[in-house]
């Protein structure tokens, strides 16, 4: 099966998932998760590999685009000291934990490089 048929495929079965999610009372990703997973059951179905930048490109720009665009200010600014903690902090956190492991367990490594590489 060509790479283009998989893509095309996934893309109605998700506007699908979508349609229905408008109806049920389920979060949209949660039916999303659970339409992938009963797909990856389908027994005839072949393999399919995708290419990581083809699925950030692809899919996850329309499951973000909704809750971005709905989300009310209100919320976004009830939560503005989380999402910065979340954005910020851990960033910083798991840059610096990343490097100093890196620099730990290969020590050649240099801590720049370390950082980096968090």
């Amino acid at each position: 099966m060509d790479v283009v048929e998989v893509v095309l495929g996934l893309l109605v079965a998700v506007a699908v998932l979508a349609l229905v999610a408008r109806k049920l009372p389920i979060p949209y990703p949660i039916l999303l998760v659970v339409g992938g997973l009963a797909l990856a059951l389908v027994p005839g179905l072949p393999q399919v590999r995708l290419d990581p930048d083809l699925v950030f490109i692809l899919f996850l720009p329309p499951l973000l685009y909704p809750a971005a665009i709905f989300t009310p200010w209100r919320d976004f600014r009830a939560n503005l000291r989380p999402i910065t903690l979340l954005a910020v902090g851990l960033v910083l956190f798991t840059t610096a934990a990343v490097g100093f492991l890196a620099h730990y367990f290969i020590p050649d490594f240099p801590l720049a490089a370390g950082f980096v590489l968090g």
